[in-house]
């Protein structure tokens, strides 16, 4: 009899056991599924805020090089502009002459 309630009392304990386990298995698989979900928060978190970043760099580079453009067509207007008033300016007294042909 003594062995029978000792191989019950050990299977008692095993059962336990195996609860124990089981239990402590579901809290660990549990903290790490928490874990998970919080590393992937912070990097999402960190990949957005290094692609603002980035988007930032790209538009502050286009809005300079669209301003130094701008400077290099105001440059070539205003050249293209003073070369057509000097060829103006110079065909004044040719017009001049001609009105006054005209006129007279």
């Amino acid at each position: 009899m003594t062995n029978i309630s000792e191989a019950i009392t050990t299977i008692k304990k095993a059962e336990t056991d195996a609860e124990k386990l089981i239990e402590d298995s579901e809290v660990k698989a549990t903290e790490m599924i928490n874990e998970a979900k919080a590393k992937s928060a912070e990097m999402l978190d960190a990949a957005k805020q290094e692609a603002r970043e980035e988007s930032e760099v790209i538009i502050s580079e286009a809005e300079d090089n669209a301003k130094n453009e701008a400077v290099t067509i105001k440059s070539q207007s205003d050249s293209e502009v003073s070369q057509i008033t000097s060829q103006s300016k110079g065909k004044v007294d040719d017009a001049a002459k001609i009105i006054v042909e005209n006129v007279l």
